[in-house]
């Protein structure tokens, strides 16, 4: 990611990077669920799957939002050392690129063929790389309007939740609506391609976080108080608009057997396409880490850091890896190393593993991806080459 040359540029480069860090591994933890499972229902649903279960689950929804909103963050500091023209012309590039990548290397890696089985599978790289091509554009708008349209989109999508656009009386073409708002397989792209995530609101997010980046730019106390008091209220509108089950919590909770699963159902919020409570619920905490992770030393730090600076190639091999355990742990179990020639969502009946498999697994793919992080890391540092960048 871009430094920005200023006299606190260190520590805050380091809180973002410590941030970016934590929720990328916290992303290995839900795509090692994903492979090693087995598990055949939803993993939030405590009725049946228990309290750890469900936080396996739970703590993974910080991932994408604030992948996002540090995106954005990254974009708002280079413009205060780019012109608007080559910030916009990066942008546009480095989106079409993660498009790409997410429509090749990431969905190969996924499912490790490209038979009848195989489906274009739209994730997280694919929403980041689309809401940078609508940075390229919404650049050349004055802040203010970025703002704008940033909170404009986060604030209203939960419209379509509440029937004023429904998906049912969708007057354009089918395409864009599986594009803007609904999870699931569909073929009216074209494609067969799976849409786990809709652009809506992720494309209002990066705005915010282009905005955000202006706080990066106070002295640190003032940063630090602005990103308290914001992450404060953002965790405050996610408890109030829950309590009332208002407008931007579409999924309703409800009382539960037992105080406990009730607070595990008022913490479910919706994320696909993700809610208003979501997004409140899970960049709060984030502005809290950013506030105070300056003040954090700590060789843990250290190692989120590393893995902060090199996100996409962790990305990258994370999900190869991964997989490759998965196809071992196959064989291993009895089976065919074929059944898990497939995408996670694929698995067969029989396979997989308990949770506490999952997680010792989780820790042998950080441990042993952390120095090919750091080598990786100490390279960007040494060269300039343009094209690292992209990395």
């Amino acid at each position: 990611m871009p430094v920005v040359e200023s006299p606190n540029t260190k520590a805050r480069i380091t809180s973002i990077d410590a941030l970016r860090g934590l929720v990328i591994i916290l992303m290995a933890v839900d795509h090692t669920r994903d492979f090693f499972t087995n598990v055949r229902f939803d993993p939030e649903d405590f009725t049946q799957g228990g309290t750890a279960l469900f936080f396996t689950r739970w703590i993974t929804h910080f991932c994408a939002p604030i992948f996002v909103l540090l995106a954005g963050v990254s974009a708002g500091l280079m413009a205060d050392r780019k012109s608007t023209k080559d910030l916009s012309v990066f942008l546009l590039s480095r989106g079409l690129w993660l498009i790409f990548v997410e429509l090749t290397i990431v969905s190969f890696g996924w499912q490790f063929n490209l038979g009848p089985s195989f489906v274009f599978a739209l994730q997280v790289i694919w929403v980041i790389g689309a809401s940078m091509i609508a940075m390229a554009a919404l650049v050349w708008l004055p802040f203010w309007a970025i703002s704008a349209v940033g909170l404009i989109i986060v604030l209203g999508h939960n419209l379509l939740d509440y029937g004023l656009f429904p998906a049912q009386s969708w007057s354009g073409p089918q395409p864009i609506w599986h594009i803007i708002h609904n999870q699931g397989f569909t073929t009216d792209l074209g494609i067969p391609s799976l849409m786990l995530y809709p652009l809506l609101p992720w494309i209002g997010v990066m705005p915010l976080g282009f905005a955000l980046a202006k706080l990066f730019m106070l002295p640190d106390k003032q940063r630090s108080s602005a990103l308290v008091r914001l992450g404060l209220f953002c965790m405050a509108m996610f408890v109030v608009i829950r309590l009332l089950n208002a407008y931007g919590a579409p999924q309703n909770w409800e009382p539960q057997s037992s105080i406990w699963f009730t607070l595990l159902d008022f913490v479910h919020a919706l994320k696909y396409p993700p809610s208003l409570t979501f997004l409140l619920m899970t960049i709060g905490p984030g502005l809290l880490f950013l506030a105070f992770a300056d003040r954090w030393q700590h060789p843990m730090k250290d190692a989120l850091i590393v893995f902060g600076r090199v996100p996409f190639f962790f990305y990258i091999i994370h999900i190869y890896f991964i997989h490759a355990l998965a196809v071992g742990a196959a064989e291993l179990q009895g089976g065919a190393y074929q059944s898990l020639l497939v995408g996670f969502w694929q698995l067969p009946q029989g396979y997989g593993f308990d949770l506490w498999v999952v997680w010792c697994v989780w820790a042998l793919v950080i441990a042993t991806l952390l120095p090919a992080c750091k080598w990786f890391c100490t390279l960007k540092s040494r060269r300039k080459d343009w094209w690292l960048s992209y990395l």
